[in-house]
């Protein structure tokens, strides 16, 4: 089985020069935990995910603090880089396999620069209990 048969294509995704707080808005109404972060140019650059923003969190040492810093600063000085990536046409075991080495959640499915997908470790446990895998 290919990546491409297991992958979400209606992703949540920020943009690198939006607000923090914009971008936890938007991470908490998608209901993820993690969202892709693209460029101007709709380029895969990074990975904003809930322990990003826990850790931010955590290192203000005010409520006052933490809500300047989340509405100046911009995505892309939180965002985790380089996002870990997987080409469509993989097989989904080696996706599982790169996931547990990188110890990582979830890859993002590109092709030639351009985001087309997730996959995440709750794929593969859905595949492997519908008898798929």
């Amino acid at each position: 089985m290919k990546v491409a048969d297991l992958m979400k294509t209606d992703l949540a995704v920020v943009n690198e020069d939006i607000s923090l707080k914009d971008a936890i808005i938007q991470l908490a109404d998608a209901r993820v935990r993690g969202v892709p972060v693209v460029d101007r140019r709709g380029r895969l650059v990074g990975v904003l995910s809930a322990s990003d923003v826990v850790q931010a969190t955590a290192e203000q040492s005010s409520t006052g603090e933490r809500g300047e810093v989340f509405e100046e600063m911009p995505v892309r000085d939180l965002m985790s880089t380089p996002p870990q990536t997987i080409g469509p046409d993989e097989d989904v075991r080696r996706a599982a396999q790169q996931m547990l080495t990188l110890d990582v959640h979830r890859l993002f499915v590109v092709s030639t620069d351009e985001l087309l997908g997730v996959i995440s470790q709750s794929d593969l446990v859905r595949a492997v209990a519908k008898g798929s895998l």
